[in-house]
């Protein structure tokens, strides 16, 4: 069982075992950070690699619970006071009697975003995330429960079953907690500082992503799916906790936070590393986690990781290198082969949970298609290779046909189907084959997708590639257009019958990912002379500029027609590049001109002299502001606003980024792996080294 839908960073992060703070049986002792060796304050650290916590001992591990018949002797007090005089105690019943009761209710009802809509229903009172939540928890004096997650991730899904659907659990989060569920892809600065506190602290993270955090907004722990028992004993635990010693882990916890904050500072050499140095460092650092036999990163899960290898394919395009194109070519090869793409209906998943790319997290989000369209067009040039050129091909016209429909691309498909089966919707049983694909029919489509190995897969098998069309030809000594003509109606009766199938669709349009998906198709078009991808890039251009922009900033989504989230620097950087690929391959200057405002405004709103800022506001402490952006998933967005401003016809916006090259040169320059936008960026522009 995966116990959470994982970031992409966990198995990095597991495997060089980066967790911060070790268990500690006093609020007052000493540890010390794995990573920085130096002693500091904090709360306890939880110790485990994995998404899977095990509670029950969790907070024996702290300090006794010293509780006694009235609230004044779980702080000590000695003296005869409010609680302990019958007559105010009279007053205050009367009081109390006489105040409005005002009990919270769910707020998420109706919500534009589909992801917080279904959790309306849940008798947990959840609150939508915002300052006068933030205010409410101050008042009543509660810790505040954050729970980040996304519509198509499994686990999310199960959680809510279990745990949010429980009534005996929402009792206690309504009781003690404020709680509050965040759509990550509407909140991506909120979750990104909560997922590093619990990467940080656990040593890995996921989704669902569960934070308890003090009034005032510093964490106290967090963790991934977690099963409904264990659940409701941390939650017991918990409030007994903050009960007991509430002013104490506040002070604890603000003391964690400030350490953490520290930790996420680069500490930069004064040297700068010179251009061949910076290519040297990336280069070996990320051929020494890459796997020779299988492809891709590291032991663990497989994520596409479209930042490092469309950096090693730019490295490789201006010096040729026998090892590195020999890993590329593997890569791209057991991505497009393998689980990780669906071989019936096009696209890829968001990631593998094995190191042979065999078995898909079934998620479908908008950006991997974009992105990984992006990768394989330049792979098609680097290589010359008409293949990767097919692969790209075949994502588009996916992507355009299930995901943008109506006015823009949608965010997501889930990764459970209506039944609740995680990849129900693309696994195949051997009964429904047979009844499907009779004879000779049924023979090719197993020999050439793989479908075997029913009884050790009992929820059925994924489609992947098998013997091609002239394999299979050459074997049954049949005409090869005959046998393709077989796989094609093979292919239409299995999507026939898999259409009759329900996939639930989170229909949010983000302004983002719909700029990644206009790169995409703006670069097909200008590369493939694709009037198709042009014409599909202008659409994807008239819903940002006409829906998304209102002349001063963007909208970060629109769901039924209602504005939904705050746009993040992300935003910015990825309309702002689709806008500009969109007017070289449409030769419409002012769309470029627009995409020059964008940064400027990206540069007004979220940069500051301590750096890049994800969200124009932070509403919590803490929430860092960097010189150089990490990759995800997805490219640092920082590296695409100063690399785009470095090309600029604005003059201002040009010596912006050039005074800010010396710095993000230094960020990067020793941990490069991680910041691979930001040195492709680097490396491809001379004139920005100082």
């Amino acid at each position: 069982m995966r116990p959470a839908s994982c970031c992409m960073k966990c198995w990095w992060k597991a495997t060089k075992t980066r967790c911060w703070w070790r268990r500690i049986s006093s609020p007052s002792s000493m540890m010390i950070s794995r990573m920085s060796k130096k002693p500091f304050l904090g709360l306890f650290q939880l110790g485990k690699t994995n998404c899977d916590f095990v509670f029950p001992h969790i907070f024996n591990d702290l300090w006794s619970l010293k509780m006694a018949a009235h609230p004044c002797a779980a702080t000590g007090c000695r003296k005869t006071c409010f609680f302990q005089h019958p007559v105010r105690l009279c007053l205050l019943f009367f009081l109390v009697l006489a105040a409005p009761l005002q009990a919270l209710e769910n707020r998420l009802a109706d919500n534009p975003s589909p992801y917080l809509a279904m959790h309306g229903e849940d008798p947990v009172v959840w609150q939508p995330w915002n300052a006068e939540t933030l205010a409410l928890a101050k008042k009543e004096g509660k810790l505040l429960f954050i729970s980040s997650g996304y519509f198509a991730c499994h686990w999310c899904h199960v959680m809510q079953r279990e745990s949010y659907r429980n009534p005996a659990i929402a009792e206690i989060l309504n009781k003690y907690y404020i709680p509050v569920k965040v759509d990550r892809e509407l909140n991506p600065a909120l979750d990104e500082h909560l997922i590093d506190f619990v990467q940080r602290t656990n040593g890995r993270a996921g989704w669902p992503l569960n934070v308890f955090l003090t009034p005032e907004g510093y964490p106290v722990v967090g963790m991934t799916y977690v099963p409904p028992e264990k659940f409701r004993t941390l939650l017991q635990r918990l409030q007994k906790m903050w009960q007991a010693e509430g002013p104490k882990v506040s002070q604890l916890a603000a003391q964690a936070l400030e350490v953490l904050v520290e930790e996420r500072r680069a500490k930069p050499g004064e040297a700068l590393v010179s251009r061949g140095e910076l290519r040297q460092k990336f280069l070996a650092t990320a051929l020494g986690i890459a796997d020779e036999m299988a492809g891709g990163f590291g032991q663990q899960n497989r994520f596409p990781m479209s930042p490092q290898l469309s950096t090693l394919l730019e490295i490789q395009a201006r010096e040729a290198d026998e090892t590195l194109a020999h890993f590329l070519r593997l890569t791209l090869e057991q991505m497009a082969a393998r689980g990780l793409r669906d071989h019936l209906g096009g696209g890829f998943f968001r990631y593998t949970v094995d190191p042979d790319w065999r078995t898909p997290h079934y998620e479908k989000m908008l950006y991997t298609q974009a992105l990984l369209a992006e990768l394989y067009l330049r792979a098609a040039e680097v290589f010359a290779d008409s293949r990767w050129t097919a692969v790209a091909r075949d994502t588009l016209d996916f992507a355009w046909r299930e995901m943008c429909a109506g006015e823009a691309c949608v965010a997501s498909f889930s990764a459970v189907d209506d039944q609740g089966v995680e990849g129900g919707y693309y696994l195949w049983k051997e009964d429904e084959l047979k009844a499907l694909l009779p004879g000779e029919l049924g023979e090719l489509a197993r020999e050439h997708w793989q479908l075997q190995g029913f009884d050790h897969q009992p929820d059925g098998v994924l489609p992947m590639a098998g013997k091609t069309a002239e394999e299979l030809a050459e074997a049954r000594r049949l005409p090869v257009e005959q046998v393709r003509a077989q796989l094609d109606k093979a292919r239409r009766l299995l999507l026939q019958a898999r259409g009759k199938r329900r996939l639930p669709v989170d229909d949010k349009r983000l302004a983002g990912w719909n700029g990644l998906m206009l790169a995409a198709f703006s670069r097909a078009a200008r590369q493939l002379d694709s009037a198709k991808d042009l014409k599909r890039a202008e659409k994807l251009r008239n819903y940002l500029v006409e829906q998304l922009w209102d002349g001063k900033a963007l909208r970060r989504a629109v769901h039924q027609g209602q504005p939904v989230g705050q746009a993040s620097l992300a935003d910015y950087a990825y309309v702002a590049r689709g806008l500009k690929l969109w007017a070289r391959a449409s030769g419409r200057k002012e769309d470029g001109r627009l995409a020059e405002r964008l940064l400027q405004v990206a540069w007004q709103r979220f940069h500051t002299g301590q750096g890049w800022r994800s969200a124009a506001i932070a509403l919590l402490p803490g929430m860092p502001a960097v010189q150089a952006q990490e990759d995800g998933a997805l490219p640092a967005a920082s590296a695409i606003i100063v690399g785009l401003s470095l090309e600029a016809e604005d003059r201002k916006l040009r010596e912006q980024a050039r005074k800010l090259v010396p710095a993000t040169w230094r960020v990067v320059q020793d941990n490069s792996f991680w910041y691979a936008s930001t040195v492709r960026m680097l490396l491809a522009r001379p004139r920005a080294f100082p």
